[in-house]
């Protein structure tokens, strides 16, 4: 089948909501949207990757969506271009070039390559696929750093907002040995983070939702959360902060990623207002530039 990519160069700046909006106008489609880091300040450049005929109305809509998301982002619809792929099964080539790696006592590998985890490392059996969240982004493993250092009491009622591969849920199920909530607004993302739930011997205790962040009924009825989890995008970290406030516990710790360095105080300024004020940080580099994983905790 042919396979093709349609890339436009965004502003560092922008890049987080120019992403944000493409992913959500083309959230019902069969594309797979990513953004790759030329460098630390930018420019940033945007993917779409699609398989099959790419005519005449598929490509007036994606030029659509790009200036849509461009005008959500504050700038100018970005000049893009089309090309045209070799035919690659690039699931296989993600899966042969991610290898097992440690980060705190997880020990994060595919299933073709167990690898030799150190004595005494919880194992997160994670397939490259079409959900983000193998551990290999920055953001990843700043999330689950943040998680081990916490206190296991933190984590009593937990969820993971944003949950892609399910990763961060299943490795605090494993860590804590307790039901963990998830949700994402695709559903195919769900169903991997499902089946990777199950691949973890994890399946009783890991339950993953369709959402939009915490609107779901089953979500309000399991709140307030003792812990929120989120590696999204900046934008929707600072859009989010009213309803993660509503849906924390007194005393309540919030793991926020996604955000870029210089995006960090802008997040911290939605947070600090509600209570929750930054009370620790890690720093990761992927692609040139710096992911911080903030930990903030509510007084009281």
């Amino acid at each position: 089948m042919t396979a093709w990519k349609v890339s436009a160069v965004v502003p560092a700046s922008a890049v987080a909501r120019f992403d944000a909006a493409l992913s959500d106008i083309l959230v019902d489609d069969t594309l797979v949207v990513s953004t790759v880091e030329t460098s630390r300040d930018g420019p940033w450049r945007s993917e779409v990757f699609g398989a099959g005929d790419l005519d005449a109305a598929l490509r007036d809509r994606l030029a659509a969506a790009i200036a849509a998301a461009a005008h959500a982002a504050g700038i100018a619809p970005p000049p893009h271009a089309v090309e045209m792929l070799p035919e690659t099964d690039w699931v296989a080539e993600n899966q042969r070039s991610f290898q097992p790696f440690a980060v705190g006592p997880f020990w994060v590998h595919p299933s073709h390559e167990p690898g030799q985890p150190p004595t005494g490392a919880i194992p997160l059996r994670i397939d490259a696929g079409l959900a983000f969240g193998t551990g290999t982004h920055a953001t990843t493993r700043g999330c689950l750093e943040a998680i081990a250092a916490l206190d296991p009491a933190c984590g009593r009622r937990a969820i993971d907002v944003g949950c892609g591969s399910g990763i961060l849920a299943i490795a605090m199920a494993k860590l804590w040995r307790r039901p963990i909530l998830g949700s994402d607004n695709d559903p195919e993302a769900v169903a991997v983070a499902r089946e990777n739930a199950e691949l973890n011997s994890a399946a009783d205790l890991c339950m993953f939702h369709v959402a939009e962040g915490l609107e779901s009924p089953v979500l309000t009825d399991a709140s307030p959360f003792d812990l929120i989890v989120a590696n999204i995008l900046a934008q929707p970290l600072i859009d989010l902060a009213p309803a993660f406030a509503r849906a924390a516990a007194p005393g309540a710790t919030l793991i926020l990623a996604g955000l870029l360095a210089e995006q960090e105080d802008e997040v911290c300024a939605a947070y600090a207002p509600l209570g929750f004020p930054r009370i620790a940080r890690v720093e990761h580099e992927t692609g040139g530039a710096a992911w911080p994983t903030l930990t903030l905790r509510r007084g009281g």
